[in-house]
C-alpha cells in the first residue's frame, strides 16, 4: 500500500515538474495535491523535516498562485503589471534568504536531533531549509530558484536512496536533471517577455 502511495506521489510530482518547467500557473494546484500525498510518505519513513516542509508547501501554494496571477507580494498587490514576470533575485533578497536558510537549517537540525528519532537530522534539515527558500523563490518567479532546486534534488535523491524510497529517489534525480533544462527554458521565457 505504502509503495502505491509513493508511486502516486511520483506521478503527481512528474506533472508538477512539467508545469514548473513550462512556468504554468497550474503548478500551484498540483502543489496542493503532491504535498498531501507526501505528508503520509515522509511520516511513515521518519523524515519529519520533509513531513513538515510539506505543510509549508500547502501554504506557499496559495501565496504562489496569488503572486503569479495577480503580482501579489507580502506587501500587497503591485499596480505595475497584472501577472508576475520571471526575473532575477536582488542581492539584498539573496542575502535575506541566505540568512533565512542558515537559521532554518540550525533550528530544524536542533529540533530533529533533540526531539525526534531521525537518523538523518542534518541532511533532512538541510534539504528542508533550502526547500523553504526555493519555494519562496519559485513563488516570486526568480530564475535562480532552479539552482537552489538542483542542490536540493541531488542531496534529496541520495537521502531517499539511503532511506530506501527508491521511486522518490528516482523522481528527485529526474528533478535534478530537469533543473538544468528548466533554467534554460525560463531564461528563454524571460527573454521573450522582455521583447
Amino acid at each position: 500500500m505504502e509503495q502505491y502511495i509513493e508511486i502516486s506521489g511520483t506521478v503527481v510530482g512528474l506533472i508538477y515538474l512539467w508545469q514548473e518547467y513550462r512556468a504554468s500557473i497550474y503548478l500551484w494546484i498540483t502543489s496542493i495535491i503532491m504535498p498531501a500525498i507526501y505528508l503520509y510518505v515522509y511520516y511513515q519513513a521518519g523524515l519529519y523535516a520533509d513531513f513538515g516542509i510539506n505543510i509549508y508547501y500547502l501554504v506557499i501554494a496559495l501565496y504562489g498562485w496569488l503572486a503569479w496571477r495577480y503580482n501579489f507580494s507580502l506587501r500587497g498587490k503591485r499596480a505595475d503589471s497584472k501577472e508576475l514576470s520571471i526575473g532575477h533575485i536582488s542581492r539584498v533578497t539573496f542575502s535575506h534568504l541566505a540568512l533565512l536558510f542558515l537559521a532554518a537549517w540550525a533550528v530544524i537540525s536542533y529540533i530533529l536531533t533533540h526531539f525526534t528519532n531521525s537518523t538523518v537530522p542534518f541532511t533532512d534539515a538541510f534539504t528542508t531549509a533550502l526547500s523553504i527558500v526555493g519555494m519562496y523563490m519559485l513563488a516570486r518567479k526568480y530564475i535562480e530558484q532552479w539552482w537552489v532546486w538542483l542542490v536540493v534534488d541531488v542531496v534529496s535523491s541520495a537521502l531517499y536512496i539511503y532511506k530506501e524510497l527508491y521511486f522518490t529517489a528516482a523522481l528527485y534525480a529526474l528533478y535534478a536533471i530537469i533543473a538544468i533544462f528548466g533554467y534554460r527554458k525560463w531564461k528563454q521565457l524571460m527573454n521573450n517577455e522582455k521583447h
